[in-house]
């Protein structure tokens, strides 16, 4: 079974490819949504935080107040060093599951959907790595967009991951977004073809 490691940067269209595939029959597993589930009411995540932060992160009704994580963490880069250091082998763990259960079911080629795919080092698992590209200003643009914020908060956002261009160096495939959704969704199902020979 091959593995395909998909990644980009914050507002690269990551999300949107991630999508296209799962749409064309593939599996893909979702490092945000296991992180997600693994957030709510006493699960793993759940808990590392409220041990580590008590109540100041967690809402009247239990869930988890994602904002006053942030706060935390953003722009501490300790701390931020520390809680990834407890919260990627939970993340992978899970991974690793569903890699299994994937392989069970025979099947040939599945996509592991990670933002932080080399930060994390996630690239390990792989057998091959997609990179979702789009220029700084066309990132930026689409970030203030889509969030709402300042040109200042934007990048400091994109700056708190690791540059694009730096993980352009370290992918095996492209995928440029810089264009509009159908020229995506093209190049990525060719690309998809071009992995089943």
């Amino acid at each position: 079974m091959k593995i395909i490691g998909l990644t980009g940067g914050i507002a690269s269209g990551k999300s949107t490819v991630s999508g296209i595939i799962s749409e064309a029959g593939y599996t893909v597993i979702d490092c945000d949504r296991i992180a997600w589930k693994l957030s709510e009411p006493d699960r793993d995540i759940w808990q590392l935080y409220y041990k580590r932060y008590g109540d100041s992160v967690i809402n009247e009704d239990r869930s988890l107040n994602r904002q006053a994580v942030a706060k935390r963490v953003f722009g501490n880069a300790e701390e931020l060093r520390q809680i990834n250091s407890i919260v990627h082998p939970i993340i992978e763990r899970e991974m690793l599951a569903g890699i299994k259960k994937a392989e069970k079911n025979g099947e040939n080629i599945i996509f592991l959907d990670v933002p932080l795919l080399f930060e994390a080092g996630f690239a390990k698992m792989t057998d091959e790595i997609w990179l979702v590209y789009v220029p700084f200003e066309i990132q930026l643009k689409r970030l203030i967009e889509r969030n709402g914020y300042d040109k200042d908060e934007a990048i400091s956002r994109i700056h708190s991951q690791m540059d694009l261009d730096k993980k352009r160096a370290l992918a095996d495939i492209i995928i440029n977004n810089d264009g509009d959704i159908e020229s995506l969704r093209r190049q990525v199902i060719e690309k998809v073809n071009n992995e089943q020979g």
